[in-house]
């Protein structure tokens, strides 16, 4: 059987005014990220892990953040779209592993949810997709709350 694993990793930068959209699901927050689309930097990371297992680019080259049909356009579309195409190629998602890195808010009450709305978009199991989230002890620009990042592998298998 064949494997192949993509990391993806992205950042948003936050701003007040905006929306905190992580893992499919809208974050409370006094913050949220700066973006074309919706900015959930999670399904973005996600999206890049997978493309790149298959070395089909990244999610700006088939989703581009300059395109009006993208605009404020729900991430969970990217991520189906970008399955999809893994799909096609004859592949298949073994399991998702994921950090996000922001020091506020915390996402430890969110992250079953996030993976369950994740889960059901891919059409996998819930047990196949892990969402972690940390802090950076106050160091960097997630620290002092100017963005958030997220690092995702996907393991995948061919069909």
């Amino acid at each position: 059987m064949s494997f192949r694993v993509g990391i993806g990793y992205d950042v948003h930068r936050l701003a007040e005014g905006e929306t905190l959209w992580l893992g499919g699901i809208l974050i409370p927050h006094s913050k949220g990220t700066v973006a074309h689309s919706d900015g959930d930097v999670l399904i973005h990371a996600i999206c890049d892990a997978m493309l790149g297992a298959l070395k089909l680019r990244d999610i700006g080259t088939h989703f581009p953040d300059n395109a009006d049909e993208f605009k404020n356009i729900d991430s969970k579309i990217l991520l189906k779209k970008s399955y999809a195409l893994v799909k096609q190629k004859g592949w298949e998602i073994v399991n998702i592993d994921s950090s996000i890195s922001a020091q506020q808010p915390k996402l430890k009450p969110y992250i079953p949810e996030m993976e369950k709305v994740m889960a059901g978009v891919l059409e996998i199991d819930v047990e196949n997709i892990s969402v972690k989230a940390t802090t950076t002890e106050l160091l960097g620009f997630e620290g002092r709350e100017e963005g958030i990042s997220v690092t995702a592998v996907v393991l995948l298998q061919k069909s």
